[in-house]
């Protein structure tokens, strides 16, 4: 019997070519199957290039997701794609053109522009920078100077998730609730910041933490994992949200991508 093919999405762009490879890892998202391999050709420039893409993915079966801003390669890739019998998929291409014909203006046709040393990207530079210094309670005078200051017990993703919206261009500090530890007075006194609580449920909390002892090759016998304790730190957490009168988001069943949407859309 002959082997069924490796699925394989080309994600090609004259650019960098993360919007084709992220929205090819979203579709995956959608389908059991976690064999499907992505494989990125960036900064496109010929039609030679295009035409090796093509020959790679006739030879695989596989599916080509593109985002050409160029019209004559985005017009060789349509061309060439249907010559040779790939499915091909303009990732960008419909939503310009709707952009074109609704506001009646003409794109710049200039690739990388999502990526321009501007201000912007200098802000998020900054801003991840900010996450950095100011991560874990490092130190506390960032719960002053951040826009969003995050608080929770451990391993309620406060790190990952100061990273993910510093890439957005927010400053973002973060302060652990630790057992018998005092909250500064820096965490009391940032009013004009918004202060989210980060909270979890007791037996996901002990599902994570275990593994994480496992990694460390730490016996998951210690208080760190223990129910008990975790209830307990919990219960102590959520007592100093309320009096913080801050939003809550229980983190149990969400992505990072998720709580980060929630956050943005508490600061607008």
């Amino acid at each position: 019997m002959e082997m069924q093919k490796q699925p394989i999405i080309y994600a090609c762009s004259d650019a960098v070519g993360e919007t084709a490879e992220a929205v090819a890892k979203a579709t995956i998202r959608q389908f059991s199957t976690n064999e499907t391999r992505i494989k990125r050709f960036g900064h496109i420039q010929t039609g030679q290039e295009i035409i090796h893409v093509l020959r790679q993915a006739v030879e695989t079966g596989g599916i080509v997701a593109y985002t050409l801003v160029q019209p004559e390669l985005r017009e060789m890739m349509k061309e060439e794609a249907i010559h040779m019998g790939v499915r091909a998929v303009d990732v960008m291409g419909p939503l310009m053109q709707a952009y074109i014909d609704t506001f009646n203006d003409s794109p710049k046709q200039e690739p990388g522009l999502q990526h321009e040393l501007d201000d912007e990207y200098f802000r998020r530079i900054e801003a991840i920078e900010f996450a950095v210094k100011y991560d874990d309670g490092k130190d506390v005078r960032g719960l002053l100077l951040a826009d969003v200051v995050l608080i929770g017990v451990s391993r309620t993703s406060k790190t990952p998730l100061s990273i993910f919206l510093a890439h957005k261009g927010i400053k973002v500090a973060n302060f652990p609730i630790v057992p018998e530890v005092k909250l500064p007075l820096e965490l009391y006194s940032a009013t004009n910041k918004l202060v989210v609580g980060l909270t979890i449920e007791p037996d996901h909390l002990l599902k994570i933490r275990t593994e994480r002892l496992k990694v460390l090759g730490l016996p998951n016998k210690s208080a760190y994992a223990s129910i008990d304790k975790i209830n307990e730190e919990i219960k102590r957490a959520d007592a100093i949200m309320k009096q913080l009168k801050c939003p809550v988001i229980n983190v149990s069943d969400k992505s990072i991508e998720e709580t980060a949407g929630i956050i943005i859309e508490y600061l607008s």
